[in-house]
């Protein structure tokens, strides 16, 4: 069962990736984001795209627990997922009431994701 959760988190990573690759201007547009130039779009490509790849594949690995990395691996990912909704919720504090989504939506999945990995760790 652990597997298939972790598998879950990576399909999601993978996902979004691949369409960070192939669209990146669709893939930040829920959040007001202009992308304009190919600097933009490479940032895109790099930080939701590649950068989800490259998850989606160590999840993968840990879901095999390739050479034992499975609770490190999973733990890292949970933990940066953590962050993530914990800046979402300072931004929260520190900003204006904004609509449930995108903000909220995301904060949820990626506070899902992280208890998902925590519970396969």
């Amino acid at each position: 069962m652990d597997a298939v959760l972790i598998t879950a988190v990576a399909v999601f990573f993978l996902l979004m990736g691949g369409y960070a690759l192939a669209a990146p201007a669709a893939v930040v547009q829920p959040f007001g984001f202009r992308v304009e130039t190919p600097v933009a779009r490479s940032e895109i490509r790099a930080v939701y795209g590649g950068f989800g790849i490259a998850v989606a594949a160590l999840l993968g690995a840990a879901a095999a627990n390739v050479g034992g990395i499975r609770t490190g691996a999973v733990i890292a990912v949970a933990a940066a997922l953590g962050g993530m909704a914990a800046g979402r919720i300072i931004s929260r504090v520190l900003d204006r009431s904004v609509g449930f989504y995108p903000v909220w939506f995301y904060c949820g999945v990626e506070l899902l994701a992280a208890g998902l990995l925590c519970a396969a760790a």
